[in-house]
């Protein structure tokens, strides 16, 4: 009898659960649930405005995702729950929320309703940059080891910072919460009835090192005196390495999802680091781009390197033996989507409806006409900050070459190729700093939907591209680990190189650079470079008109 597992991906905007063949990796049934709350940057549930830089959410969302989409999935295959071994969760991060002891959400409880602080603070929440500053200020005054396996650099989008922002505004959420968690482990708590904390989001999102443990008790204390026992009191030491099983499906989780109790349940994940055994990545030399609302770049080295902007470093941090590093770009569909909200001309949406196509698709398609360096643009891709290598969300986005005669697909596609040029920055600086890239692969929504794209990125890496052979990699990287948690025992596996060996897929087809675009992007690429360094390490005026904008909001 065949042996399933399913895995769920939590992205930013939606949560999908893909059911998988344990033996062969054969994608059965997926379901997408549409996050009610969306993303709140603007107004809470009940109207009430939001700061600048807020991305929060609503962790009902999470619940709804469990309830909805794993029973369709057991229903579109027809699979009975007996069947299913075990259950993997990958998740955006660092996207976290203050809870009770028991996994009920500060925000679930009408006292704190009202209170921003008590929601969950997503990957994309940049409101504590202030405090990110602080803590870098603070880590390199006292020499702190651990600055450097962060390219010296903690990004506001991290957990520190975010408790740092919480203790400073709203202390009463603080002390009311009984522990700080990430929402991958919280999802994995709901499953299993027990808290677990994963040694993935602990290593990249909380400084905590297999060798060294996490920052000292002097150091908090440094940052706020009522974070001298943060780890203690709202984290724990307990790091359980991922592959490891969290725990078993509870009763009421059965009868909310349909699934049988007793399930093996993996500690939760990340969706870019879960991702590379879905490709059959397990070994160095090869970066994956994840490309979505916003990029991550997982790649595996045989050694610690330390490597400026990095997102992190660390031991056994994606794949057992190897050390893993992250990097990233903060906008990448997010970028597109904001241009095709706010700068399509309406008759290019008619022209999109009158040939049944969607806009995206249309723009791509007028885009791909153009030769590279036609139109004379160039952009920055920093509408949302930059994740890697300046590590700096206060940067803003640049369109630079307008004319009278510009085009809206003229600009959509300066803005692919600025984030392309924004990926070439983080390789080249991986490789100018010891750690090699060979070969590259792509996994993701945009991936799928946008040839243009890859291809432009080819050119502009002048590397091949390797894709994903699944649409829902991160779902299948998850799927795995389940299998992994259920163990040899039940029809899983005893490691991850075994589950990848049978379960990986890739698409025959890549993209390969075309040389004579190679070559215009060569010299594109110089420029772009010139203006990376000048607006983001020289000449500050996009944080000065961020301050200014800051201090009218509410006059």
């Amino acid at each position: 009898m065949a042996k399933y597992s399913i895995g769920i991906d939590f992205g930013t905007l939606s949560g999908r659960a893909l059911l998988v063949n344990v033996e062969t990796g054969e994608e059965l049934a997926v379901a997408v649930k549409k996050y009610p709350h969306g993303v709140m940057e603007e107004f809470l549930p009940d109207e009430q405005s939001l700061p600048i830089d807020y991305a929060l959410q609503h962790p009902q969302d999470y619940l709804d995702v469990l309830r909805e989409t794993i029973p369709a999935v057991l229903k579109q295959a027809n699979v009975s729950p007996e069947d299913v071994i075990g259950i993997g969760i990958d998740f955006t991060s660092c996207t976290v929320l203050p809870i009770y002891q028991d996994g009920t959400p500060l925000c679930f409880k009408d006292e704190f309703k009202k209170n921003p602080h008590a929601y969950v603070k997503l990957w994309k929440h940049h409101a504590a940059q202030e405090q990110a500053n602080r803590l870098n200020e603070i880590a390199e005054m006292r020499g702190e080891a651990f600055l450097k396996r962060y390219g010296g650099k903690i990004s506001s989008e991290w957990m520190v910072p975010k408790v740092m922002e919480i203790v400073e505004e709203s202390p009463e959420v603080y002390q009311e919460m009984d522990r700080f968690i990430e929402a991958t482990d919280w999802v994995v708590m709901m499953l299993t009835g027990r808290e677990t904390r994963n040694s993935c989001t602990a290593g990249y999102k909380l400084m905590w090192s297999k060798r060294e443990g996490f920052p000292s008790k002097d150091f908090f204390k440094a940052l706020h005196p009522l974070l001298e026992n943060f780890i203690e009191e709202k984290i724990g030491t307990n790091i359980l390495p991922i592959g490891s099983k969290a725990g078993e499906i509870t009763e009421a989780v059965a009868k909310l999802t349909g699934l049988k109790v007793g399930t093996a349940v993996a500690v939760g994940n990340v969706d870019a680091h879960v991702t590379p055994p879905a490709l059959g990545i397990t070994e160095p030399g090869k970066m994956l781009m994840i490309i979505g609302t916003s990029t991550c770049d997982i790649l595996l080295g045989e050694e610690e390197r330390i490597v400026p902007g990095m997102c992190g470093v660390v031991e056994d941090g994606v794949i057992p033996g190897f050390f893993g590093y992250e990097a990233g770009q903060s906008c990448v569909g997010d970028h597109f989507a904001w241009f095709e909200k706010n700068c399509v001309p309406k008759e290019y949406y008619l022209e999109a409806i009158a040939q049944g196509q969607k806009i995206q698709d249309y723009l791509t398609k007028k885009a791909a006409l153009l030769k590279p360096g036609e139109s004379g643009l160039l952009a920055l891709d920093w509408w949302n900050g930059n994740r890697s290598v300046l590590v700096d969300v206060d940067l803003t986005g640049l369109l630079l070459g307008q004319t009278l005669t510009t085009k809206p697909e003229e600009i959509y596609r300066a803005l692919l190729e600025a984030t392309a040029y924004g990926a070439r920055m983080i390789v080249e600086t991986f490789i100018e700093n010891g750690v090699p890239i060979k070969e590259l692969y792509a996994a993701g929504g945009i991936v799928e939907k946008n040839p243009l794209m890859m291809q432009i990125y080819a050119d502009v890496m002048n590397m091949e591209i390797k894709l994903s052979g699944s649409p829902q990699a991160p779902a299948l990287g998850a799927a795995m680990f389940g299998a992994l948690a259920a163990g040899k025992e039940r029809g899983g596996y005893g490691d991850i190189f075994s589950a990848a060996k049978a379960m990986a897929k890739l698409k025959s087809e890549s993209y390969k650079p075309i040389q004579e675009n190679v070559k215009v992007y060569d010299k594109l690429f110089a420029e772009y470079k010139k203006l990376h360094d000048y607006f983001g390490r020289t000449e500050h005026v996009m944080k000065r008109l961020k301050a200014i904008k800051e201090s009218l909001k509410g006059v």
